[in-house]
């Protein structure tokens, strides 16, 4: 029986409202949801975890596929079969001339450091912990002119790179950074080869924020942070042309668009 996109297998018809999303249907969006306590949840073929009270996180990658399915096996044994329809985003070029060779073109020493960097980012993104936080509103860590936005492809020194994975916030060197939600520090270097003065805050359930190029930090690894603190300064370090906040949301390793859990930019710097 199919009512109202739901697939359900042996469940009486209240139990339809037993799951509820949260966020935009479309690529780069993290997703949240909330179900019966010890219901067990499954986005196409990968378990997700749920939380005692029943909240679960999941996200939709740059290029997800337009058709996916979230199943659901309750406490009682019911399985209900959501299918979910993502929105395709369309992304542009962004041109980014001026990088420096020895960039562009590291040398064996730089690209061991790169490398490095890499494995401890991956680490610090790979984090499970049991906070809730993923759960709850966020808030901009800066608030100012968009610069750069989630899934453009860029084009360095006329050479294509790596979508940009971040949403870019233009603010002048020093100008601080605040926590956009509550967590934990898992990372904190302060010069790392591409992305300079970097930073990854854990939420919960795989939930994370990345904040780059960064000249200052105010924090270390294992401190706990409440929404709104103050945790760096804007920086241009590491790969960039000038001083900006480059803003990441993680799932685990699925890199995601901020702007899909913040309110609308124009609609927060019209309130300030």
């Amino acid at each position: 029986m199919l009512v109202s996109g739901l697939m359900l297998l042996g469940l009486s018809l209240p139990t339809q409202a037993q799951v509820q999303l949260h966020g935009k249907m479309e690529q780069g969006a993290l997703i949240r949801g909330e179900t019966l306590p010890g219901t067990q949840v499954r986005l196409n073929d990968v378990d997700i975890d749920v939380t005692p009270d029943g909240k679960f996180v999941f996200g939709f990658e740059r290029q997800a596929k337009l058709s996916q399915q979230l199943s659901l096996v309750y406490p009682d044994g019911l399985t209900q079969i959501k299918p979910l329809t993502i929105s395709e985003k369309q992304y542009k070029i962004d041109r980014v001339n001026g990088i420096a060779k020895k960039i562009m073109k590291p040398d064996p020493k730089a690209q061991a450091r790169a490398a490095k960097d890499s494995k401890q980012v991956k680490a610090a993104r790979n984090t499970f912990s049991a906070q809730q936080a993923f759960s709850q509103d966020f808030i901009w860590p800066l608030t100012g002119r968009i610069s750069g936005v989630y899934g453009s492809q860029r084009v360095y020194n006329g050479k294509p790179g790596n979508p940009h994975y971040g949403v870019d916030v233009a603010a002048k060197t020093g100008t601080v950074v605040v926590a956009p939600q509550d967590g934990v520090i898992t990372l904190a270097v302060a010069d790392m080869f591409y992305s300079g003065g970097t930073i990854i805050l854990d939420h919960g359930y795989g939930v994370s924020s990345s904040f780059l190029h960064l000249s200052k930090l105010y924090v270390e690894p294992g401190q706990v942070i409440k929404q709104g603190e103050p945790i760096a300064e804007v920086g241009a370090t590491g790969r960039a042309t000038g001083p900006h906040l480059d803003w990441r949301i993680n799932w685990y390793q699925m890199r995601l668009d901020p702007v899909t859990v913040v309110p609308d930019m124009a609609s927060v710097l019209k309130k300030q």
